[in-house]
């Protein structure tokens, strides 16, 4: 029952109560039990508007890999947290240590972006052409 009011849930965050008890066969107060119950579980983390950058006049989507020299690794993170262009930072392992995805208003405020980077290390920037698969709903499936 909670993966069907994830689910829904995962579809449109903005579904009332009484319209998932509907799709589930509960009441509106048994599903708002089970969502509370979920967000206490840490299993949902919050809801949110998906908004599209390029409306927006950030047309310039890139993915900017970064190879932080090991003692820069602290000011880099600290560097990340503030910089709004940053709508993603993941430490990873492999060849480059963080993988960003930024936005920017032109091509010169990537460059001076990219700058910014390069005072930590090594960096690898990709502009995005399309997305293909972005904030894809968990499923069921993924746990057997």
């Amino acid at each position: 029952m909670d993966w069907k009011i994830l689910s829904l849930l995962q579809q449109d965050g903005r579904m009332s109560f009484s319209a998932l008890g509907r799709e589930v066969s509960l009441s509106a107060p048994a599903v708002t039990e089970r969502v509370r119950r979920l967000e206490s579980l840490g299993v949902i983390t919050g809801f949110t508007a998906v908004v599209s950058p390029s409306r927006l006049g950030l047309p310039i989507e890139s993915i900017v890999r970064v190879r932080v020299r090991s003692l820069d690794t602290p000011r880099f993170r600290s560097q990340v947290l503030v910089l709004p262009q940053v709508l993603d930072a993941d430490h990873v392992t492999g060849d480059d240590c963080w993988l960003l995805r930024v936005v920017c208003r032109t091509m010169v405020e990537l460059e001076d972006l990219v700058e910014v980077m390069q005072r930590y290390g090594d960096t690898t920037t990709s502009l995005v052409f399309s997305s293909h698969v972005r904030n894809r709903p968990l499923s069921p499936d993924l746990l057997g």
